[in-house]
């Protein structure tokens, strides 16, 4: 039978990687896969991961199996990192959580609660959206559709476009948004834009999928929620998808939660019976490790404080690699404003870059950088930034 089968197209990015690993050019830069990377261009272990896995060793008594759910302090950690242990959505318990194999994992187990019980729901994601949102999506059986969000110069938003297009989505359909970070972009909308959105989401009767993936890279790590509490002050119920594999740098642990917010405890839970189906016939129940070491940062004051610092490090890190990429392109004298990668935020940036453009970056640079244009920030370093700039004023 496999015999039969034509080779699949490999994966926009991860098929690049390929290329990379082969190029033998020693200033190869590699700007795909969204990994952060630390000057010396390493992908490094924060340092209270370290600690949490030395006090885990020590005291890990079990490598049984979780519930379907996950473990219930690390639910609770992640809903009260989303909302603060305050909010009324924490207090009431109008919140579920299900722990997942990373924040695809709980966009799959979304797609999947909501195309079994609303089979005839569409989805509609920003155009563009993250690359892998439309498969994952269409593999659990729903149809996607889209949104505007970009303006013509392809770097900024067009806030009417993208407000005309949600007014479009009937009642009862899915509404993909973006909490901060905007993957592939770094275009967010302002917060009085998110109130707008909010309002609409609501007027339609749509159900907001908040994906949110980067929180403490754009502002802050509860500045980077404000745009989830607009939307729980607005609306009665809407899904978030969390990853932890950004802020706490956990890419391989594979740890993320799905969140169902509900009218009342009574329908988060009912939600949630439904969720634990999908997962029980998916991936049966969640990896353990990766959520105690969330679970111990997050629950000791001392840990918590050392995390914050270490992710506000990534964050000024990133934002300092915007300024350099800005000031860099002004000296070069181009002709063109690079301004914009400065207003754009978290780990990636919209160069505005063609098609074109990318592949003569790659095949007489030996810099890989996505076909849309999209780099990760995170991947410049002072010692490649020069080169990067040089490539992109050359293909200009």
């Amino acid at each position: 039978m496999f015999e039969l089968f034509d080779t699949a197209p490999p994966d926009s990015i991860l098929g690049l990687a390929g290329a990379f690993r082969k190029d033998e050019n020693s200033e190869k830069i590699n700007l795909m896969v969204g990994v952060f990377k630390n000057e010396q261009g390493r992908t490094p272990v924060l340092d209270c991961v370290k600690a949490a896995e030395r006090r885990l060793l020590e005291s890990e008594d079990t490598k049984g199996y979780l519930g379907i759910d996950g473990a219930p302090e690390y639910v609770r950690a992640v809903q009260e990192l989303l909302f603060t242990p305050e909010h009324d959505i924490v207090q009431q318990r109008r919140a579920a959580t299900v722990q997942t194999p990373g924040g695809t994992g709980a966009l799959r187990v979304a797609a999947d609660l909501m195309h079994g019980k609303f089979p005839t729901a569409k989805i509609w994601c920003s155009k563009p959206t993250w690359g892998n949102h439309p498969k994952v999506f269409a593999a659990a059986g729903l149809e996607v559709a889209w949104y505007r969000y970009l303006d013509d110069t392809g770097v900024g938003l067009d806030f009417d476009a993208m407000l005309a297009g949600l007014n479009q989505v009937p009642a009862g359909d899915i509404v993909c948004l973006h909490a901060c970070c905007h993957n592939p972009t770094g275009v967010d909308p302002s917060l009085e834009q998110w109130r707008r959105i909010a309002s609409v989401v609501k007027e339609r009767g749509v159900l907001a999928l908040v994906d949110f993936a980067y929180q403490g890279f754009a502002d802050g790590i509860r500045e980077d929620a404000a745009a989830l509490a607009i939307l729980a002050d607005a609306l009665p119920e809407f899904l978030v998808c969390n990853s932890f594999s950004k802020n706490f740098g956990l890419y391989g642990e594979r740890v993320g939660g799905l969140t169902i917010v509900a009218p009342h405890a009574a329908a988060a839970q009912a939600a949630l019976s439904h969720a634990k189906a999908c997962v029980r016939s998916n991936y049966s129940n969640p990896p353990r490790h990766g959520g105690a070491i969330v679970t111990t940062i997050l629950q000791d004051d001392a840990l918590r404080a050392q995390w914050e610092q270490e992710v506000a490090a990534m964050r000024t890190r990133i934002a300092d690699m915007r300024t350099l990429i800005v000031g860099t392109m002004a000296e070069l004298n181009v002709g063109r404003d690079f301004s914009f990668i400065q207003k754009q935020r978290g780990m990636f940036s919209y160069t505005g870059l063609t098609p074109l453009q990318v592949d003569q970056l790659r095949s007489e640079w030996s810099i890989y950088i996505v076909g849309d244009g999209r780099i990760n920030i995170a991947g410049v370093t002072p010692s490649n930034v020069r080169r990067l700039c040089k490539g992109i004023a050359a293909v200009l």
